[in-house]
């Protein structure tokens, strides 16, 4: 963060610096320009007046007087040598008389390209008034900025001749020049300056805020002792206040939490615990009842038979609150053996089939022509499997329940599918919840816990396995359990997809 904001903050500077640097050179570059033309303008006007009053006080007789005025005037105003040089020359304008003995007076090294024809015939229209022109002037073989300003000029005897001034710019590029290289070294050092400012001032702003962030990370990761420095009474330390009683508020909630959810533990353990001795006792009273219960009159060997079903729903949701209550003290210890899923899933299989011919429920089992063989606690995965299939029958609505087996390099798979009501996406988020049903009336019909699933999830978790689920509503719900081949060994993929192709999506 702090790199991309100073990386933004010098990239705009440096735009801006940019845009400023060369609008401050153009604008010294024009000024520059504007004051050398006027001076030049000066100069020539000066030294036209001068060439025409010196030749209007002379008496002029012959041709050789005026060549002789005008080689002692003309070069005079040429300024020769270095920078800020002045040429002069002085043209014949086309249709004059030519004279036979006059000859027009032109600075030694004058480039006559210097005075273009357009200049030229500018001056001849330009009744008097100074005409220029900017061009480039060769200096030591490099190319230098000049000035060529052309006047009309009558001389006595001879007719309309020009008088042209060239004049070198070349003191005023390398003013220019040293202003722009000034301009740019400033730059570059306020650039720089900015950047060093903008690091420190940024690392100030945006250090607190990382460390509130990673704050907040540890804290989402469990480490409930994290806490922020509250240092002056700034944003940031209100921030970091904040923070910290936000913290302190979250670790009193979650410690309370974790102690209600132990005593909560502790008394479903306890309860199960001491349940167990009368349970035995009721038990046994109800089988010696249930046994001799045709001895009895109608109503009381009715009234038997439900309380050796209710006796018999309270055993297994009494088992599955031990169950429960070993998972939370992490008292389970699987008794992982290599064996063949297949078989596991027969067995399962054949003890549901009563359920399933009552329900007139067809179970379709799709099984590899080859034992399928991983490391597991038999009992547990039967009894996850005996839940699923028991599940699947009570909502399949009777249609046919498709179990399949699968198996790749890392993993072997079962996937128990029905087609049945399905769930919702909001019941699918609680399916494996403790005391949770997707039909409490459905399953309090067959006697259900509520803690079937919770179970089966504890006992995928602790093969290190997955027990996924996919339903939709009207179409079916699919349970996939996949299972690591080794105890050591991770799963990478399943090797059935989830749905399974047999269902219609």
């Amino acid at each position: 963060m702090t790199a991309r904001t100073v990386f933004a903050t010098v990239s705009l500077s440096a735009i801006s610096l940019a845009a400023l640097g060369g609008f401050l050179s153009f604008s010294l570059a024009n000024n520059f320009y504007q004051n050398r033309l006027a001076q030049v303008l000066s100069e020539t006007e000066r030294a036209v007046g001068s060439v025409q009053g010196t030749i209007a006080a002379a008496s002029l007789t012959d041709e050789t007087a005026l060549q002789t005025l005008i080689n002692s005037v003309v070069p005079s105003l040429e300024i020769s040598g270095g920078s800020g040089s002045r040429q002069v020359a002085l043209l014949r304008s086309p249709g004059q008389p030519q004279l036979q003995l006059f000859q027009s007076p032109i600075s030694a090294d004058l480039d006559l390209a210097t005075i273009p024809s357009e200049l030229r015939e500018a001056v001849r229209e330009s009744s008097g008034i100074l005409t220029y022109t900017p061009v480039s002037l060769v200096r030591d073989s490099q190319v230098v900025p000049g000035i060529t300003v052309g006047a009309p000029l009558t001389l006595p005897l001879a007719g309309s001749f020009e008088l042209y001034l060239v004049f070198d710019l070349a003191p005023e590029q390398q003013a220019l020049m040293t202003v722009q290289n000034a301009l740019a070294l400033g730059g570059v050092i306020l650039l720089l300056a900015i950047s060093l400012v903008s690091y420190f001032v940024t690392r100030t702003v945006v250090k607190p805020v990382e460390q509130a962030a990673s704050a907040a990370e540890a804290l989402a990761e469990g480490k409930l002792d994290v806490r922020l420095g509250e240092k002056g009474s700034d944003v940031i330390a209100v921030l970091a206040r904040s923070f910290n009683k936000m913290a302190n508020n979250l670790q009193q909630q979650i410690q309370q939490l974790d102690s209600l959810s132990r005593m909560q533990r502790r008394f479903v353990s306890d309860v199960s615990h001491e349940l167990r001795t009368p349970m035995t006792t009721i038990k046994l009273a109800g089988e010696v009842i249930f046994g001799n219960r045709e001895k009895l009159d109608p109503a009381l060997s009715r009234s038997a038979e439900l309380m050796q079903n209710q006796i018999e729903r309270f055993e297994r949701l009494l088992a599955d609150l031990l169950e429960i209550s070993r998972y939370d003290a992490g008292a389970v210890t699987p008794d992982m053996e290599l064996q063949d899923l297949n078989a596991v899933v027969g067995a399962a299989i054949a003890s549901i089939e009563p359920l399933a011919n009552s329900k007139q429920t067809e179970i379709v089992v799709k099984l590899p022509g080859k034992p399928v063989q991983a490391e597991f606690d038999a009992k547990r995965i039967e009894r996850l499997l005996r839940n699923l299939l028991s599940n699947a029958v009570e909502h399949g609505e009777g249609k046919p329940i498709v179990v399949e087996v699968g198996e790749n390099n890392q993993a072997v798979a079962v996937c128990v599918s029905d087609r049945g009501v399905g769930m919702t996406k909001q019941q699918l988020e609680r399916i494996f919840d403790r005391f949770w049903r997707a039909d409490p009336a459905r399953q309090r019909s067959v006697g259900g816990t509520g803690l079937g699933l919770a179970i089966s999830k504890e006992d995928a978790i602790l093969h290190r396995g997955w027990l996924q689920v996919w339903s939709k509503p009207q179409r079916g719900s699919s349970f996939r359990l996949t299972l690591p081949r080794r105890t050591d060994s991770v799963i990478a993929n399943s090797p059935l997809p989830l749905p399974p192709r047999t269902m219609e999506l």
